[in-house]
């Protein structure tokens, strides 16, 4: 780990989001594996951190360990100052697959964590109605999910962890399903809403120029188990202009990172 890294790491204190020395080993009767190793990395309120590596080098185990459902071999996790060691109202997860209920209406499907809170219907009529127009999707809130194109179930899974108020929104590929058309105009609409809500999220993708395009930094990690290879600032304003000169060193840069690791015995 570099000097700039370990400096970011150490500086706990103006970090919403501290993950310290994490492990994680799958063990069974017959074998165990390590999947992570001495994962360290905080990140600051409204960061969009995106997380790239080599295929099922451990990005997902990440996300889950944040997330709460799975345990850690070791390390702690804390959010605001609190160990997470189990899911919590503080984070919202988006799927790749969307996981959205096909016999609800878009609105059920995005109330469904304020039923479970037991928030007054009322209530939740107005906090539905503020995340679908974040969403753009206001005039498909009675429509059933299998009228709707990949892209707006996307958006429907996004709303619906918005609509928690959550402090952090973790996003497992959730554009990996969409044609390269429809997720452009998602990459933007995220954009757009982490301007409306200045939440935290954090971002799985296999896509490079994805990551470089929405992130404020990438975190490449290395080949399972999984540690920290490098950590890449994006230092420019969003929206960014996917053809510049600087936007094409950065995006080379990272996939030269994953090609070496790749090529790593």
């Amino acid at each position: 780990m570099n000097d700039e890294m370990e400096s970011r790491t150490n500086a706990s204190t103006d970090y919403q989001i501290v993950i310290d020395r994490l492990n994680k080993t799958y063990k069974t009767d017959e074998s165990e594996t390590v999947a992570l190793e001495d994962f360290t990395l905080s990140i600051k309120k409204g960061e969009l951190i995106s997380i790239v590596g080599p295929s099922g080098c451990g990005k997902t185990t990440i996300l889950r360990l944040i997330a709460g459902l799975l345990d850690s071999t070791s390390g702690t996790i804390m959010i605001d100052g609190r160990i997470c060691t189990k899911p919590g109202a503080d984070r919202g997860m988006v799927f790749q697959d969307f996981a959205l209920f096909q016999w609800r209406s878009v609105r059920k499907n995005v109330e469904f964590g304020l039923e479970i809170a037991k928030v007054p219907k009322e209530e939740r009529n107005v906090i539905v109605d503020k995340y679908l127009s974040i969403v753009g999707l206001e005039q498909f809130a009675n429509s059933r999910v299998h009228e709707l194109s990949g892209g707006m179930k996307q958006r429907v899974g996004i709303a619906r962890a918005l609509v928690t108020n959550p402090d952090v929104i973790l996003m497992d590929e959730p554009f990996g399903a969409l044609d390269a058309q429809t997720r452009n105009l998602m990459q933007k609409k995220l954009i757009e809403i982490l301007d409306e809500t200045d939440t935290t999220i954090i971002f799985v993708t296999h896509s490079v120029d994805e990551a470089v395009y929405l992130s404020d930094r990438v975190v490449v990690l290395t080949k399972r188990p999984a540690k920290i290879r490098d950590i890449v600032d994006v230092p420019w304003p969003r929206p960014r202009d996917r053809a510049s000169e600087d936007f094409t060193r950065l995006r080379k840069q990272i996939l030269e990172e994953l090609e070496h690791e790749n090529e790593r015995i």
